[in-house]
């Protein structure tokens, strides 16, 4: 017998969360229970969590397997322009509650599983964070898939397969300690192994040139076994695919010739082959970075292959023929897939036999190259000789490639030796290196940033050269993030209560929010968000509480700096207001700020640790100040910390990041900003209005005339007490007496070596936090504010940008055909079609 439903819950029975249909339910209770029986071989008297976990996951895959053979063969039969948007990262987080929502299922799963006298969330908490992906590049890329999906397009992501994330954070004694993130070991049950489509790479060996042409030869070769993931759009039925490719070694792999001696040491060395895709980001490793590549670009030859089964109407067959470009496009995120490029080159010259110039013609259509940094050291360059070593057959292609390029420059500019260099595909002096962006430009036919003054400094500072030459290759996709998982999926509450406002369409079309002007005056409607956001609150000190042994005022303002630890992100800066507050003793509005391989990386951990060490056991401060480092920030905890959050640290030096999503997330979930005017941000202010942010510090111009005359962190030094106390107690052991020179490299640095002027943005930086802690004491004008940041969000949807690349730069229309879910009849015809029609 169900248990009654709450108002409340009642209300939701028809919501954006799917609806409670005692049909539903029952159909639900009996997957769980027979895939608890038959898939996992236990029962209620043996089974554990996650078994029940697992059972839950493969009756909810149910309901994704038949939406996605039907969405497979429809695109066989219509022959749609398929998207493949190839990724080196895909930071899915957890799968289970976000395909639960897209396909309307929540709260039908919520009431089965609590008819099965079951938690559901203690089983959505035993899931583990997919590690396949680090940060924004990879987090992008996972909420492209959610819109593709959404939008009707015949999109494919394409990606590696890590057996290990890049690593689990633990914080030991302030200090950073890597631990192995084993995502894997207890399976995957949103995946299928595809082994009928497994294909063989290439690596090492020579190249022939003969009349027929080039023959690589003598190569060592290593398989390259897809796994297929469902990623479902949101209450249409389409379920795209994500393929990621693990390395496997062939059975003959270096096994020939082998003796009974030999025999133990020829299987160890299988291990260097599948070591290509065993982890994310292995650390300064030339040889395994270089080699993800070709894994990567294993793609081509698929992408082909589906091509030509499609247009076969049959299952793929090994033989390819070239595809016409307007029917496929190829998005390249970041310079990671590059090489598929020349791979492409190489399948059409060598392989296909075609002329140079149709080739180049229809590789430059197929790809479009995004950039995702302006940073000198983040723009990849891979040596030639191990390039040459590892792949000596793309080499002579990039090499061709070059040549006929620089010969166009030549051709334009002649005698300009000096641009022949800024604009070679090959780096001469010292190590000879491969300037992988500019490979990317040059074989692609459209290059685009990722918010609007990012986009702009692209084409006037970091690749002038090329956006002179070709203009109108070059422009601007703002980045976006998926509503359904950073709203719907995180914040139900909120997502609940802007429903009744505006109605439920505003999950498909977020630029609906700006209806939500037009309760910023109503007094009950600023109660009820205000209400949501202290009950996100609540729950995220309780579970601090759990997790971190720390007591936090819920009524504290939540001051959270969520971002990858880099100087450019400024940790540093908040650490020094972080100390200044102490010094000023108690801060005016209590606050509980929270933040999440290299050497400044870990010392600014350490220094962050170490500060709250004193901070948080100061009792003249008491509660007025509490300072927490959230270890292993990864999706899954996002999903916790975004909607708890009342500010949002976005002070990355003017000019240095290229959009950030996270500023996004929190607006969404009604964060306000505290930022400078650097990518995203710059957006996001012209959308709500610069009034409702809190702007500070240096523009682009400001940086750009610093650097001419020159930045001198000792005259701010000498000229801001306050800054110069922080500086001081760092400096001489205060916060680590123990160790009173453990931050002489950071205070050095700051001094001598900050690229990013932390000084120089200081002062401006405390003053607008003296705003912050103003307003935060007003609650009705805070979250007035608030709500016209979440009616001011519409703009930063992925659904949007998702939108804007289909039209400028993949030339194709989303589609707005809902196809109909398994359970309904198919037209005769089409089933006629379609019948036999392999996924």
């Amino acid at each position: 017998m169900s248990r009654p439903l709450s108002d409340q819950e009642r209300r939701k029975q028809i919501s954006i969360r799917g609806i409670v249909g005692a049909e539903n339910v029952a159909e639900l209770k009996r997957g769980f229970n027979r895939h608890l029986h038959f898939t996992l071989v236990k029962d209620r008297n043996v089974a554990t969590p996650r078994d029940y976990y697992q059972a839950l996951a493969h009756a909810v895959r149910d309901h994704l397997v038949g939406r996605w053979l039907r969405t497979q063969q429809y695109y066989y039969e219509k022959d749609p322009k398929r998207i493949y948007y190839l990724s080196l990262e895909f930071y899915m987080g957890r799968t289970l509650q976000n395909t639960m929502i897209n396909l309307g299922l929540q709260n039908a799963c919520d009431e089965a599983i609590y008819q099965l006298g079951l938690d559901m969330e203690e089983l959505e908490e035993i899931e583990e964070d997919a590690g396949l992906g680090n940060g924004g590049l990879g987090r992008l890329a996972a909420c492209f898939l959610d819109s593709m999906a959404t939008l009707g397009l015949a999109a494919y992501g394409y990606g590696i397969r890590y057996e290990y994330g890049i690593f689990n954070q633990k914080i030991r004694d302030g200090w950073q300690v890597e631990e192995a993130d084993d995502w894997l070991r207890h399976g995957n049950p949103w995946e299928k192994a595809r082994p009928e489509y497994m294909l063989p790479v290439h690596f090492y060996g020579r190249v022939e040139h003969t009349a027929a042409g080039a023959k690589w030869v003598d190569t060592q070769v290593v398989l390259a076994l897809p796994y297929d993931t469902p990623v479902p759009g949101y209450m249409n039925n389409t379920v795209n695919t994500m393929r990621l490719w693990s390395a496997r070694a062939p059975n003959d792999f270096n096994l020939r010739d082998f003796n009974v001696g030999d025999y133990i040491q020829a299987v160890l060395d299988r291990n260097l082959a599948e070591n290509i895709s065993r982890v994310l980001y292995p650390n300064d490793n030339g040889w395994l970075k270089t080699a993800e590549q070709p894994l990567s670009s294993g793609h081509c030859r698929d992408v082909l292959g589906v091509f030509q089964a499609a247009r076969m109407g049959c299952p793929r067959v090994p033989h390819v023929s070239p595809l016409p470009s307007p029917q496929v496009a190829i998005q390249l995120n970041d310079t990671h897939p590059a090489m598929a490029i020349p791979e492409l080159m190489r399948i059409f010259v060598d392989i296909e036999k075609l002329p140079w110039n149709k080739a180049w013609d229809i590789t430059k259509q197929t790809f479009a190259y995004t950039n995702h940094t302006v940073l000198p050291e983040a723009l990849e360059r891979w040596p030639v000789d191990l390039v040459e070593k590892l792949l000596p057959r793309h080499l002579q292609i990039i090499y061709e490639i070059n040549q006929r390029h620089l010969d166009h420059i030549a051709s334009l500019f002649p005698n300009d030796v000096d641009r022949l260099r800024r604009m070679s595909l090959i780096e001469e002096g010292g190590t000879k290196r491969i300037n992988m962006a500019h490979l990317c430009i040059v074989g692609s036919h459209a290059v685009n940033g990722v918010a609007k003054i990012h986009s702009e400094i692209v084409k006037t500072q970091v690749f002038k050269d090329f956006a002179a030459l070709e203009p109108e290759k070059f422009q601007n996709k703002t980045n976006g993030i998926t509503p359904r998982r950073w709203l719907l999926l995180c914040n139900p509450g909120l997502a609940e209560l802007i429903a009744e406002k505006i109605g439920e369409d505003y999950v498909r079309d977020l630029s609906q929010l700006t209806k939500l002007h037009e309760f910023v005056d109503d007094d009950l409607f600023i109660r009820e968000v205000a209400k949501v956001k202290q009950e996100n609150k609540v729950k995220f000190a309780l579970y601090l509480e759990k997790e971190y042994k720390v007591k936090i005022n819920p009524s504290s303002m939540f001051d959270v700096h969520v971002k990858r630890i880099h100087e450019y992100k400024r940790q540093l800066m908040n650490c020094l207001h972080i100390v200044t507050m102490y010094n000023r003793k108690p801060p005016r509005a209590p606050r509980g700020p929270a933040a999440p391989g290299y050497h400044m990386a870990k010392m600014i951990i350490k220094l962050i640790n170490t500060v709250a060490q004193v901070v948080n056991n100061d009792p003249v401060v008491g509660s007025k100040l509490k300072v927490i480092f959230l270890e292993n920030y990864r999706v899954s905890l996002a999903e916790k910390v975004i909607p708890a959050t009342d500010l949002s640290e976005q002070i990355s030096t003017a000019g240095t990041e290229a959009s950030g999503t996270g500023n996004m997330k929190f607006m969404l979930n009604g964060a306000l900003t505290i930022g400078t005017m650097d990518g995203a941000n710059v957006e996001m202010a012209e959308e709500a209005g610069e009034e409702n942010l809190f702007i500070f510090g240096m523009r682009v111009e400001d940086v750009t005339e610093l650097d001419r005359e020159g930045y001198n962190a000792q005259e701010y030094y000498n000229r801001l007490p306050e800054l110069k106390q922080a500086i001081d107690q760092i400096k001489s052991g205060f916060f680590s007496p123990d160790e009173p020179d453990l931050f002489k490299d950071v205070v050095n640095m700051l001094f001598h070596h900050d690229r990013f002027k932390v000084f120089a943005d200081y002062e401006a930086y405390v003053k607008c936090q003296e705003k912050v802690s103003e307003l935060y004491l007003n609650s009705k004008a805070w979250t007035k504010m608030v709500i016209r940041n979440i009616a001011a969000a519409g703009k930063f949807s992925s659904d949007r940008t998702i939108k804007e690349y289909a039209r400028d730069i993949w030339h194709v229309e989303p589609s707005d055909l809902k196809i109909p879910p398994p359970n309904e009849p198919r037209d005769a015809a089409e089933d006629k079609t379609l019948n036999g029609t392999a996924a």
